[in-house]
């Protein structure tokens, strides 16, 4: 945010910002109030599947009291739970993030992400635009059904696992142990990295 100028504005009544308002908005967002830490999975097998993964980072970065801290590089995986061949390849990363929302609104924010970009639900396992999924909240366990935390299948997704470690090789998933051994149980078949194909941290 940068202080409004009045040059060439038509209404002289228009003020600009003084800058310290404008430091103090800037300072509000960027500094939030006891944060959690959250890691979040993305991935995409149909469309832009690039581009639809850094516009998912992008909206989340852009949500009130939410801020992106690390994008983890990307990797092309064979789809999960279905037959090979069957569908398209996905592209996964994982990020960190933190946030003063709770779980609930966190996860309503995914799914508003979801259909923005046109995530169909049509069946269990099957390809989508984009899939935004809560791996962890801070330390949160729970068995809620409408968020279940840590995410249930998440210490045997490589697809979670092998980018998760990447930006964060000290990770524990709670209730599971260190991402790192539980990666190296699950290993790393049908999980390519593509140093190809970079992700943005957003600005």
């Amino acid at each position: 945010m940068t202080a409004f100028s009045t040059e060439g504005q038509s209404d002289p009544t228009v003020q600009p910002v003084p800058a310290s308002v404008v430091e103090q908005v800037d300072a509000a967002d960027i500094t939030l109030s006891n944060p959690k830490r959250a890691v979040i999975s993305l991935g995409s097998n149909l469309g832009n599947r690039l581009e639809t993964l850094q516009g998912a980072i992008d909206a989340l970065e852009d949500t009130p009291g939410l801020r992106v801290k690390a994008v983890s590089p990307v990797y092309e995986t064979e789809p999960w739970g279905v037959a090979p061949g069957s569908q398209p390849s996905y592209f996964n990363a994982v990020i960190v993030v933190k946030t003063t929302l709770p779980p609930s609104s966190l996860l309503e924010r995914g799914q508003a992400i979801e259909e923005a970009f046109d995530r169909v639900r049509e069946e269990r396992w099957g390809p989508r635009t984009i899939d935004v999924d809560i791996v962890a909240y801070a330390d949160v366990v729970s068995d809620d059904p409408a968020l279940t935390l840590p995410h249930p299948r998440a210490h045997e997704r490589a697809f979670v696992l092998a980018p998760w470690n990447d930006i964060d090789p000290g990770a524990q998933l709670p209730g599971a142990g260190a991402v790192t051994e539980l990666l190296t149980g699950v290993g790393r078949d049908g999980v390519l990295p593509r140093a190809d194909l970079e992700l943005r941290l957003p600005e």
